[in-house]
């Protein structure tokens, strides 16, 4: 029997194929993976390593602030484009943490609601029909999507282990470097765990400026780098300004995931095309969210608490991997540790893909991983179990490695 809508929804979303292919999105193959495997072991924990979020709520003083302003008659108004306070605080933050300076926050700086929002509007600034949004692989695909949805073209920039990770802008085709207007990149990584240097970054604006390409660099992973490394932006770097843009979230450093809210800072006039863009999609966050994410922002102990606690757990996870015959290194930032995964087990078993492996890891071990098979296999570790103590994590990364050495897998 055929449907009203069969012929009604866009052709960006399939058109009358919509909501009829039998692909499977590989988180949803992990969830029912993590579905079968407890129904047929009712007594064994599933020890869950592929969250994507931290495991902690937001803290005290934020959300009592949250209750505090909720109930002030005041903040029921539209947000549109933002509180002044909160783009004064993000600007605060942004030279206390990342040494920027000169920032006018009612020039280089809009909220949004979280930053997957940003991401996703900022296609609609920049792209037309025919052009190209660079990207890296494995990535954040929200960019890529709403390029494809616009009528623009997606070019894949691998990351590579040989390359630390970070995009070989000189590999790019010069036949795609005349179309492609602009460059998406996410320093700290997700999920490889690299971050950047300031030569990578300035090799990245002297690479938009000849190519004349805008730039954004996802940087919602920020602030969560560890044993001496600093916290950098890519702002920071002389002439970034001129040709991108950085958007942060206070998801991951201040364990606000559900709270939504973020912020674009960059160039100002494509801060104000970002604004206007906006200004046609949503009417701003509550006002009280955005006065806690202002207590925050002025908190950034919250972060460095986040911070001793991921990087204490990461020393556990890359001496318990490397034990159980991964290669591990200890990333210095995000809070994900991206390896290869194995080839197969003593027994015989071939793993063909990640996400093989990271399938027959939930299966049999009750471990729940995220694959990668965009440029090489890999699977991504998270530091964000739900552990309530530093003895729980011990035992937790303990019971963990008992049961992959038992695997016996072969690298």
């Amino acid at each position: 029997m055929s449907d009203f809508f069969d012929d009604k929804i866009a052709e960006r979303l399939g058109g009358s194929s919509f909501g009829k292919t039998t692909a499977i999105y590989k988180f949803e193959l992990i969830k029912r993976a993590k579905a079968e495997a407890a129904r047929e072991n009712p007594g064994v924990k599933l020890i869950d390593m592929g969250v994507g979020e931290p495991d902690c709520p937001a803290d005290e003083l934020v959300v009592k602030a949250l209750a505090e302003e909720a109930s002030l008659p005041g903040n029921r108004w539209y947000a549109d484009n933002g509180i002044p306070e909160f783009r004064e605080a993000a600007a605060s933050y942004l030279k206390k943490v990342y040494g920027l300076s000169g920032l006018d926050p009612s020039e280089h700086i809009i909220h949004g609601i979280g930053s997957k929002p940003i991401l996703a509007m900022l296609p609609f600034c920049f792209i037309n029909p025919g052009d190209i949004l660079l990207t890296t692989i494995p990535g954040y695909p929200v960019m890529a999507t709403y390029t494809r949805y616009l009528g623009g073209e997606v070019f894949n920039l691998p990351l590579t282990e040989s390359n630390g990770f970070l995009p070989d802008l000189d590999s790019i085709p010069v036949e795609i470097l005349r179309k492609a207007r602009m460059l998406y990149i996410n320093y700290p990584n997700n999920p490889t765990g690299a971050v950047a240097t300031p030569e990578f970054f300035e090799k990245v604006v002297d690479f938009a400026r000849k190519n004349g390409i805008v730039v954004v660099n996802d940087a919602a992973y920020g602030a969560l780098t560890y044993d001496g490394q600093k916290p950098l932006s890519f702002l920071s770097v002389e002439g970034a300004m001129d040709v991108g843009l950085e958007v942060h979230s206070l998801s991951k450093a201040f364990n606000m995931t559900g709270w939504r809210i973020g912020f674009v800072c960059g160039n100002t006039r494509a801060i104000k095309a970002y604004g206007a863009v906006k200004d046609n999609t949503d009417s701003g966050q509550f006002r009280a969210i955005q006065k806690a994410a202002i207590k925050a922002l002025e908190h950034t102990e919250i972060t460095e608490k986040t911070v001793a606690k991921y990087s204490r757990r990461f020393d556990l996870l890359i001496a318990a991997l490397n034990k159980a015959g991964f290669t591990a290194v200890k990333p210095r930032g995000t809070f994900f540790c991206y390896v290869k995964a194995p080839r197969g087990t003593a027994g015989g078993k071939v793993f063909e893909t990640a996400a093989q492996f990271s399938e027959f890891l939930i299966r049999e071990s009750l471990i729940s991983t995220v694959p990668w098979d965009d440029a090489g296999k890999y699977v991504r570790f998270s530091v964000t179990f739900e552990a309530a103590t530093p003895a729980e994590e011990i035992e937790i990364i303990d019971e963990m490695t008992r049961r992959i050495i038992v695997l016996g897998l072969t690298f």
